[in-house]
């Protein structure tokens, strides 16, 4: 009891510290954002991020099958993972023509802008160490049984709704079609990614448990492009999450 209480103890600790430093960051990029609308307020004019997206996909579902406990599912990926989540940038060309038209000016803006990006990225670092777990399911999404031990019950490669979570691990599935429930180890599951503008949450990674909207699929990366919908991160884009990190919301 003793040393369980001690662990517990070094627990609370740990989150106490990655709060407290999410926290700093987070004030960071508050100040850098303030300093870098009052350069910007001197005289560059600075538009705001695109919102026309490229569609690159529209209509492709694609599943992809994630591992249970007994092995890391995706503890290894660590801040390579966490280095794809990418947020929103000014485009490039946009950059290069105000650089052109505001001399140095430009080169103090595009400083501000880089200083700030480093920040979240920060951000985003200890999020990523915080929410990157070896489970994954949610009550609401809607996934796809893969175990072919139910194939002579018509359950193959068949989609269910997640109707509970037992133990993190076990989702009580709710077949679409048949409506019979099923208690399935997530490593027989996988999950579902709708199609382009269809919603979304995102069940592993920095910011796990929000929902999202689908932007656009990259086949050739297996990522996708979302914008995090409600919340404080509401409106934020993440230009390259993995498919195994979202699913698809009933």
């Amino acid at each position: 009891m003793f040393k369980e209480k001690m662990k517990n103890k070094r627990v609370r600790a740990d989150m106490v510290d990655e709060e407290r430093q999410e926290r700093e960051i987070q004030k960071q990029i508050e100040k850098a954002e303030q300093l870098l609308t009052g350069k910007e307020g001197d005289g560059e004019a600075v538009e705001p991020p695109a919102k026309e997206l490229k569609l690159d996909a529209d209509g492709v579902k694609i599943g992809f099958q994630l591992g249970s406990k007994g092995n890391n599912g995706g503890k290894d990926k660590g801040e390579s993972s966490s280095s794809r989540l990418v947020f929103e940038e000014v485009e490039e060309e946009r950059e290069g023509k105000k650089s052109k038209s505001n001399g140095s000016n430009g080169n103090v803006g595009r400083g501000g802008k880089s200083a700030l990006e480093e920040l979240m990225r920060e951000e985003e670092k200890v999020k990523e160490k915080k929410n990157r777990k070896d489970y994954w399911l949610y009550e609401g999404i809607i996934v796809k049984v893969m175990s072919k031990s139910l194939a002579e019950k018509g359950y193959y490669k068949q989609k269910g709704v997640v109707r509970k979570v037992i133990d993190n691990y076990v989702g009580e599935i709710e077949m679409l079609e048949s409506k019979h429930r099923l208690r399935i180890d997530q490593v027989e599951l996988e999950t579902v990614i709708p199609q382009v503008g269809g919603l979304v949450k995102i069940v592993n990674g920095a910011y796990r448990g929000s929902n999202a909207r689908l932007l656009g699929v990259d086949t050739d990366n297996f990522c996708a492009k979302v914008q995090i919908e409600k919340g404080i991160y509401d409106g934020r884009v993440l230009k390259a999450v993995e498919y195994e990190d979202i699913c698809k919301l009933a």
